[in-house]
């Protein structure tokens, strides 16, 4: 039996190979052959990062971020070349 780290979406996932199938299998299937021993601080401190992401910039500081630069656009309106 050994145990492989894998990180996926900034989670370390441990997982424990119980056997090695003789030939490939389905999605399905795989479980039989892994278990899963991630600890569930790894997906704790996964939604703390979202929660320190959504309040890392005051609303109004800094540069604009891209849905900020479309919400001013649709609110102001420029004058078109056409119009002069």
């Amino acid at each position: 039996m050994d145990n492989v780290i894998v990180r996926k979406n900034q989670i370390n996932y441990q997982l424990t190979v119980l056997d090695i199938p003789s030939s490939r299998v389905g999605a399905k299937l795989v479980d039989r052959y892994r278990k899963d021993t991630t600890p569930k601080e790894a997906f704790q401190h996964n939604e703390l990062l979202k929660y320190s992401k959504d309040y890392y910039r005051k609303r109004g500081t800094g540069r604009p971020t891209k849905k900020d630069r479309r919400e001013i656009d649709d609110y102001v309106d420029y004058p078109s070349d056409s119009e002069e």
